[in-house]
């Protein structure tokens, strides 16, 4: 067992063996992608959402080292028809890019393909081993007959740290295309990938900069809807297991609408009140966060004004198809809007049939519950906005 290679299932058991409400059906989703040509996957939810328990199953799920089936029997994954098929069948590289990303002068490219590449000398020593991973995972493929399932997590860590750094940025993005989007590498060696953070993946002008992943973000989640958070079955059920109030949960972390799913909980907020029986914000402040307050204070195109409305419990109007997936390029309200919504700290809702004057869709935004309600004047209080925060008081509710 390795570090970033073949990692094992000691994740994940820590995670069934607390509370666990089952989201294995997510396995069978990307199951669904191993051998055709959209088995890579980039899910993007806010933070709080369970990325990295999502992370960590998939590990345990797919790693060929240990066996996982006391793991899994149990829960819905098992009545999949490919669950023994794909049950701990492939090498896993798991990468947390959060871990890498502490020092930006150092090329992250060299920093994790060295790290997987020392995995590979001690695990596999009868492999090539080569200075260029690529090369080195070319290697060890061939010698073990196995593919490789790549579990992401934060990938988007390096777009939102290194804001002032495109060119760490960019390299890091010739990177995952090296991995993803190379002809003589990723059908031979990549089994399946599965990345996951906050953003979509970086524009490169309109489209992806890594075009060959199928995204699934918290406007667009198409099948992986009942994923992002808790739905109100799940939480329904949380509380007659715990003895807490479901109203009580409904009002605090309630209000977020995804896809088809209509009422959908932040599970970890969920989580922590189900434990100590105090319903109250577990939200906490973001770095990205505390940038969108400087976005807020040039007001573009009356965004404080929208703000207020915000605040008052209205909807307010967005269009996301300009938001470049950063955290520095915005060129009008609807970006910062969008990113709101990405970050969690507000819910969209398309609206069929609804177009602005460009002839672009145009959904529905709100402050999804209490929760988010709290933490939304709380951030604005301490950034300072005396101005704004007056007008938040003066607004009627």
């Amino acid at each position: 067992m390795g570090t970033y290679l073949n990692p094992g299932n000691s994740g994940f058991k820590r995670i069934v063996n607390s509370e666990y409400v089952d989201k294995t059906g997510l396995i069978g989703l990307v199951n669904s992608t191993i051998g055709t040509t959209r088995n890579l996957t980039c899910v993007s939810r806010p933070r709080r959402f369970g990325k990295s328990y999502a992370a960590q199953m998939l590990c345990a799920y797919y790693d060929n080292t240990c066996d996982s089936h006391e793991l899994f029997d149990r829960y819905n994954i098992a009545l999949d028809d490919g669950y023994e098929e794909h049950l701990n069948k492939y090498h896993v590289i798991y990468l947390d890019i959060a871990g890498f990303v502490s020092d930006h002068a150092i090329d992250i490219r060299e920093k994790i393909s060295s790290a997987i590449i020392e995995d590979v000398k001690e695990l596999y020593p009868d492999a090539l081993v080569q200075e260029n991973l690529t090369e080195t995972l070319i290697s060890l493929v061939s010698k073990t007959k196995t593919k490789i399932v790549f579990i992401i997590d934060e990938w988007d860590a390096v777009i939102r740290e290194a804001v002032r750094d495109p060119d760490v940025q960019k390299r890091y993005l010739r990177f995952l295309r090296e991995l993803f989007k190379n002809g003589n590498f990723t059908p031979f060696v990549v089994a399946a990938a599965y990345m996951t953070g906050i953003l979509p993946i970086k524009k490169d002008g309109s489209q992806s900069a890594i075009s060959d992943f199928q995204e699934y973000s918290i406007l667009e989640p198409e099948d992986y809807s009942e994923y992002v958070g808790f739905t109100e079955e799940e939480v329904e059920l949380e509380c007659r297991k715990t003895g807490r109030n479901f109203e009580s949960m409904k009002k605090w972390y309630d209000g977020y609408t995804v896809g088809n799913q209509r009422s959908v909980y932040n599970p970890y907020s969920v989580m922590q009140a189900a434990v100590s029986g105090k319903y109250k914000s577990y939200w906490r402040k973001t770095s990205a966060a505390e940038t969108l307050m400087t976005y807020i204070d040039m007001d573009m195109d009356g965004l404080q004004e929208e703000i207020v409305r915000l605040i008052a419990g209205e909807t307010v109007e967005v269009n996301p198809d300009s938001f470049q997936n950063d955290i520095e390029t915005f060129t009008c309200r609807d970006d910062v809007l969008t990113l709101l919504v990405h970050l969690g700290y507000l819910t969209y809702e398309e609206v069929p049939d609804s177009y602005d004057d460009d002839d672009q869709v145009v959904g529905l935004a709100r402050i999804p519950n209490k929760e988010v309600l709290l933490e939304f004047e709380h951030v604005l209080r301490n950034a300072k906005h005396e101005s704004l925060v007056e007008l938040v008081r003066s607004e009627p509710r």
